[in-house]
C-alpha cells in the first residue's frame, strides 16, 4: 500500500480533530454551557472594548478550559469502557479529571474578574 503524503495525513487529522469537536458540543451539556459563557464573554470583550493583550489571555483561558473540558469528557468516556462497572480506582481517575477542568476554571474566572471588574467599577 502507498503511503499518504504528509498534507493528506494532516487533512485528514483537521478532519478528525473537526469531528471530535463537533461530537463534543453536541453530546456534552458541559461543553454546551462552556461555548455559551465564551459567547458572552465574547460579547463583554467587544461591549468593554477590551484591549488586544486582555482579547489574548481571555481567548487563552476559553481555550484553555475547553480543552481541559474535551480531555476529562475523553478520560471519561475511556473509563468507562475499560471499567464498566463502578471502581474507586476509576473514580479516582475521573475525579482528578474532573479536579483538572475545575482549576482551570476557577483560574478563568479569576481573569475574568481581573479584565472587566475594573470597567464596571
Amino acid at each position: 500500500m502507498a503511503k499518504e503524503s504528509f498534507l493528506k495525513n494532516r487533512i485528514k487529522s483537521v478532519g478528525f480533530a473537526l469531528r471530535g469537536a463537533l461530537l463534543l458540543v453536541r453530546t456534552e451539556a458541559s461543553i454546551k454551557i462552556q461555548v455559551f459563557i465564551a459567547m458572552v464573554m465574547t460579547a463583554a470583550g467587544f461591549y468593554c472594548n477590551i484591549s488586544s493583550t486582555e482579547w489574548i489571555v481571555q481567548i487563552l483561558a476559553i481555550g484553555l478550559v475547553m480543552g481541559v473540558e474535551g480531555m476529562n469528557t475523553a478520560v471519561e468516556k475511556i473509563s468507562d469502557f475499560v471499567q464498566p462497572n463502578h471502581d474507586p480506582k476509576i473514580g479516582f481517575i475521573k475525579d482528578v479529571a474532573a479536579g483538572a477542568v475545575m482549576l482551570v476554571s476557577i483560574a478563568a474566572t479569576i481573569i475574568g474578574f481581573i479584565i472587566y471588574l475594573p470597567k464596571f467599577f
